[in-house]
Order: C-alpha cells, then structure tokens, then sequence
C-alpha cells in the first residue's frame, strides 16, 4: 500500500511540474523566442543618418556601393533601414522605370519623412514599408538585391530577422551589407561575427572587401541549401565587443 500511496505521489508532481509555465525571456518579442539570443550587444540608435548625404556623395558612396552589388536598370532592390533615404533615392535612379526599390525601416517618423521626399521628387519607383524589430516583412520571392547598409549591427534580433529575410529573394538574389570593423557597442560588427550569423541561417560569402573609400567593408551573401528550423540554429560567439 505505501509503494502504491507513493507511485501516486510521484504522479502528482510530476503533473504539478508538466503544468509549470515554461521560463522565457520576457525582455525578447515573443515571435523572437524560438531564436537564439545573440551573443552580442548592440548599439544604441542614435538617428537615421549614418553620415551628411554630402559627405558621402564626396566619397561617391552609393555609386561606389551600387556597382559592386552590380545594380543596373531593371534590378528589384530592398532598402533596409532606410531612414532619410540616401541610398533609396539614389538605387532609384540606378534601376529605373523598369526596376522597384522597397523602403523598409521600423522608424515610422523617417518613413514618413522618406515619403514627403519620395514625392516631392516624383519617385514613382519606390514604395515604403513599415517593418518590426525581427521581421522585415519583405514580399516573397521579389528582390534582386537586399541592401543592409550601416544598419545590420543595430538589429537586435539577427537570427530571426535574417531568417525572415530568406524568402524574400529571387533565385540568384543576394544580401549586401555594408558595415564597419568595430565592436557592436560602437556602430559596427567584426567581419568574422557577420560572416557567422548569416551561415548560421543558411547564407553563403560570396565576396567580403575592405573599402575604407566607403567606410566600411562591403559583404554579399546568398542562401545556400534549405532554410533551418529556428531550433537548428545555433548563436555565435562573440569575442570581440
């Protein structure tokens, strides 16, 4: 009778403990959660503007940057965090009336901005999306290129965000990244740690070039095999911060 009273208890909390809510990290959106948190800190966002739009046509930036992502007329391109625009209007000049660019950005007011800009000089090239914190919300199957220029080292959610990118490429389509070689705490990601979080997802390095002349380094990427399940995916370590 005692081992029957304790097979009986032994049920009883094994249930209690079944019926005990999983422990998540409340700090994280919850469409993030069957990620893995990246090993890295971010940098805080100081603004739209990562430099003058003056200084960086004197460095011939975005002419620079577009022909090393091989951007022609006819070419479908995302801008991600877009912000004020420098590298949207300029990618719509590039492709032409044949060719779209996607302004994406989760800052509502630059988006707004963007857009008084975008029509007053007549942009009909260019649309304008919203996007959240770890999804970009791209259309599927739609873009040539997807650009990430000094941007990528403010996502807080890379993983899921990179992930959520995957399907929004054409066959043959790529991520550009530009970035800087310094620790993500000051506006930047080391190359290795870049290179890392997007084999994670299932991208491939297909170019990586030191470009001081656009301060920074250019990266493309493109995907490579099927795209992971979000619990196949495994955080890198970050040793320089």
């Amino acid at each position: 009778m005692l081992q029957v009273k304790n097979i009986i208890a032994g049920i009883f909390v094994l249930s209690v403990l079944a019926c005990k809510p999983v422990e998540t990290d409340s700090s994280r959106p919850e469409t993030s959660r069957a990620f893995p948190s990246p090993d890295r800190p971010v940098s805080t966002v100081t603004g739209n503007s990562f430099s003058t739009e003056e200084a960086r046509d004197d460095r011939n930036e975005a002419n620079k940057v577009m022909d090393m992502a091989g951007i022609e007329e006819g070419t479908t391109v995302a801008d991600i965090g877009a912000g004020e625009g420098y590298y949207t209007v300029r990618l719509a000049e590039r492709v032409g009336k044949t060719g779209r660019v996607l302004a994406q950005d989760i800052d509502e007011k630059a988006l707004k901005r963007l857009g008084i800009r975008v029509e007053r000089e007549r942009l009909d090239n260019v649309s304008i999306k919203p996007g959240d914190i770890d999804d970009p919300k791209l259309p599927k199957n739609s873009f040539d290129r997807i650009f990430m220029v000094h941007m990528y080292h403010e996502v807080t959610e890379p993983y899921a965000f990179i992930w959520r990118l995957r399907p929004a490429l054409k066959e043959g389509g790529q991520v550009i990244v530009v970035d800087v070689d310094r620790p993500t705490t000051e506006h930047g990601i080391p190359p290795k740690l870049l290179f890392c979080e997007f084999a994670a997802v299932g991208y491939r390095l297909i170019e990586f070039k030191e470009k001081p002349d656009i301060a920074g380094y250019f990266a493309r990427f493109e995907a490579e095999g099927a795209r992971p399940e979000p619990a196949e995916i495994k955080s890198c370590s970050n040793t320089k911060s």
